[in-house]
């Protein structure tokens, strides 16, 4: 990675060996803070955001999980994204930029997260339906993601072999002549 990237850009990794140790309410509030201050179009803001840490809920949210996200069920807290496209632009053909807007709220998050030692796993393996009636999430609104937020634990024999591996490896990124390019679509010469 380079070196005039920020430090929180280049170090952040979606860890999963993450233990009970609690996410204090300041911190939890700037995590809020820096999510609001994303850029979205026209200022509409249409992000919605539910830091789930009561002991009843967080089991409520983590029954919806499926698939591989056994190692969420020790954290202390979850954000559950939201948005209504309503919320947020809509411009030609149908481009609802709401989704657009409320990424850029959640990188602001993870990025806040990672400079304050907390990892912010997101996720999309859970039920949609299930995590909205278990926090009361209007029909209208899409749950986008849910976030995992708590503190890395060095004992991770809680995870799976392959999960393990993955904690331990290296970062894995494409490379970047396969995601972006100048001038036109393919074109990985100068800019």
């Amino acid at each position: 990675m380079g070196d005039a990237l920020l430090p929180e850009i280049s170090s952040r990794k979606a860890l999963r060996a993450l233990g009970t140790r609690e996410v204090s309410e300041e911190v939890l509030r700037r995590l809020a803070e820096a999510a609001t201050l994303a850029p979205s179009c026209g200022n509409a803001q249409p992000w919605r955001l539910v830091f789930v840490t009561r002991r009843e809920l967080r089991v409520r949210v983590c029954d919806a999980f499926i698939g591989r996200n056994y190692w969420a069920e020790r954290a202390p807290c979850y954000v559950v994204v939201a948005t209504d496209p309503e919320l947020g632009c809509r411009l030609d053909l149908e481009r609802d930029y709401a989704l657009f807007d409320a990424g850029a709220a959640v990188q602001n998050l993870l990025l806040q997260a990672t400079r304050e030692g907390v990892i912010a796993h997101p996720i999309s393996g859970y039920d949609e339906a299930a995590v909205k009636r278990a926090l009361e999430i209007p029909e209208r609104y899409i749950a986008i993601s849910v976030v995992v937020l708590g503190y890395a634990v060095e004992d991770d024999e809680l995870l799976s072999a392959a999960d393990r591996r993955a904690e331990r490896g290296p970062r894995e990124r494409k490379a970047i002549g396969e995601v972006a390019w100048f001038n036109r679509w393919g074109e990985t010469g100068a800019p």
